[in-house]
């Protein structure tokens, strides 16, 4: 029954010229880490948590307004380390964060523009947190969808290195850093 009324709901609006939005697109992420809530708001909101699961450097200042940088080359020039100038948006500490992103420097038309970032926490026990990500703000169009379909799957492994980094210790960057400053031509 519910359906059909919201079928002749949207047949009524259609017939009289209103268009109804489609959906937000947004990516959605959730895990189950094995830590309690206070030590994966640590690793989100501090610049060491940081360097533990997602990036091998960071400057992260956990206000809003402040800076939440995330270096996936610390060798780069300033401006394409990475996630360069992202903002904290708000914060309600131990649950939400939320942060402007872009996209990576091989994408600079939509890298400069910015999306958002949503991180929810719910301790599920004493030992356990919930984590949900959602990044929304999406364009239209091919580069957009370029884009969502890289963020798509580089959330997927941000938040796989979240469960690793409390199941088995910090993600080592060792590797990751000798390639990116082998790759990466001297800064001028």
């Amino acid at each position: 029954m519910r359906i059909l009324t919201v079928l002749v709901l949207v047949a009524t609006l259609a017939a009289r010229g209103i268009a109804l939005a489609a959906p937000e697109r947004m990516i959605e992420k959730q895990a189950l880490v094995a830590a309690p809530i206070a030590d994966v708001w640590k690793a989100w909101t501090t610049t060491e948590g940081v360097k533990s699961f997602f990036a091998p450097d960071a400057n992260v200042e956990a206000r809003s307004g402040g800076p939440f940088e995330i270096y996936m080359n610390p060798y780069a020039e300033p401006g394409l380390k990475g996630a360069d100038d992202m903002r904290f948006l708000a914060l309600q500490s131990p649950t939400m964060l939320s942060f402007t992103w872009n996209a990576p420097p091989s994408q600079p038309e939509i890298r400069a523009q910015r999306t958002v970032v949503i991180v929810r926490l719910r301790a599920v026990d004493e030992r356990q947190t919930e984590v949900t990500l959602h990044h929304l703000g999406w364009g239209e169009g091919e580069k957009w969808d370029a884009t969502y379909g890289y963020f798509d799957r580089a959330w997927g492994n941000v938040v796989a290195n979240l469960r690793k980094r409390f199941a088995e210790g910090p993600i080592d960057f060792t590797a990751w850093r000798e390639q990116m400053k082998a790759q990466t031509p001297p800064q001028k």
